[in-house]
């Protein structure tokens, strides 16, 4: 899935250049590093990538080993329920038995060999019918990830499928600081795997108007089927396939994912966390001279930032904006997204 706009990653994030077109953390971007990070187990003839219209053309430029027909451009965003819905009614027109796995372009994942152990594990779970959900063991008490609750005694890493007893959405802190003491809420990473006639058999179920629109679509390839996709999926409910399905559904497992080194890059401060730090806690990406200052993230080209008794700030500039925040406020970075759209400032979005 490549079609989001990171809006927490503004002001470098924008709608013609979102965050999984960024590079991050090196030289590569997001959606590339997610191409090359799944290689290894599914190659570029079997890689599927959902976009949007805008993005397409940078898509298919970053992704040159994939073929072009599986580079598709949704014509709205309209969540990943329909998204996922589009994507297994494809797939299970050319191959009954196929398994999807899902994978957002803008993970990082630090230890690639736990991780392609982790989709074999997973991809036989879903072999057995199973809708699988990936949870990652929580850290620290986040208020940025939505959770899943396993039963008492899922051990991590074991790569087992356990029942999901519930999903949580976001909580406040203190909330989050109780699922991380009681040991059995996990991050949900948003990756998932099913088999494609399995999912479609859910996505009917709980989500009959949008499945309908999907399923009524001429055959992948065919001449009809860009102009019917044009014309039906805009209508299609706009939601999450976790409100839509996975919550509803009686067969959802998860796998508690032992360390894999991931990190959903949800915001400033998520790439502050993963970053290598100086002697004093900070990130100086550009020029920067520190004085009596810890803890802050500066990426700032072209220009010398000086830092004096300054804590615990994100600072990053672009050619026609600044963001000035604090790093355990980064979360709130998309608000100022909001506030520019609401302006009528499309210059800056």
């Amino acid at each position: 899935m490549a079609g989001g706009r990171g809006t927490r990653f503004w002001p470098r994030s924008r709608r013609r250049r979102p965050k999984q077109l960024l590079a991050l953390l090196d030289e590569k971007s997001l959606l590339e590093q997610t191409a090359e990070r799944l290689r290894p187990v599914v190659g570029p003839e079997r890689t599927w990538v959902l976009t949007t219209e805008h993005l397409l053309r940078e898509t298919v430029r970053r992704l040159p080993g994939v073929p072009r027909a599986q580079i598709l451009a949704e014509p709205a965003q309209c969540n990943t329920a329909p998204c996922l819905g589009l994507a297994a009614q494809i797939l299970v027109q050319l191959d009954p038995d196929a398994v999807l796995g899902v994978f957002p372009a803008d993970h990082r994942i630090a230890r690639p060999d736990r991780f392609h152990r982790l989709i074999e594990a997973a991809y036989r779970a879903a072999e057995s019918g199973a809708l699988v959900v990936v949870g990652i063991a929580p850290r620290w008490p986040e208020t940025g990830y939505g959770y899943i609750e396993f039963p008492e005694g899922a051990a991590v890493g074991s790569l087992e499928p356990y029942p999901v007893l519930r999903f949580r959405e976001k909580p406040d802190l203190e909330t989050a600081r109780r699922f991380l003491a009681a040991g059995r809420f996990y991050w949900n990473s948003g990756m998932f795997f099913w088999r494609a006639d399995v999912f479609l058999q859910a996505f009917r179920r709980h989500l009959p108007k949008t499945a309908s629109l999907i399923a009524s679509l001429p055959a992948f390839g065919s001449r009809e089927f860009r102009k019917r996709l044009c014309e039906a999926y805009p209508l299609s409910e706009n939601i999450s396939v976790d409100y839509a399905v996975l919550e509803k559904a009686s067969n959802v497992v998860g796998l508690a994912a032992g360390d894999i080194g991931w990190n959903d890059l949800g915001s400033w401060n998520a790439v502050y966390e993963v970053m290598a730090k100086d002697a004093e806690g900070n990130v100086l990406r550009t020029e920067t001279l520190a004085v009596d200052s810890r803890g802050n993230y500066v990426e700032v080209p072209g220009k010398l930032v000086a830092l004096v008794g300054i804590e615990d700030l994100v600072v990053v500039d672009s050619p026609d904006a600044l963001l000035i925040v604090p790093r355990h406020r980064a979360q709130q970075v998309s608000e100022v997204v909001k506030r520019l759209e609401a302006a009528g400032r499309d210059g800056l979005l």
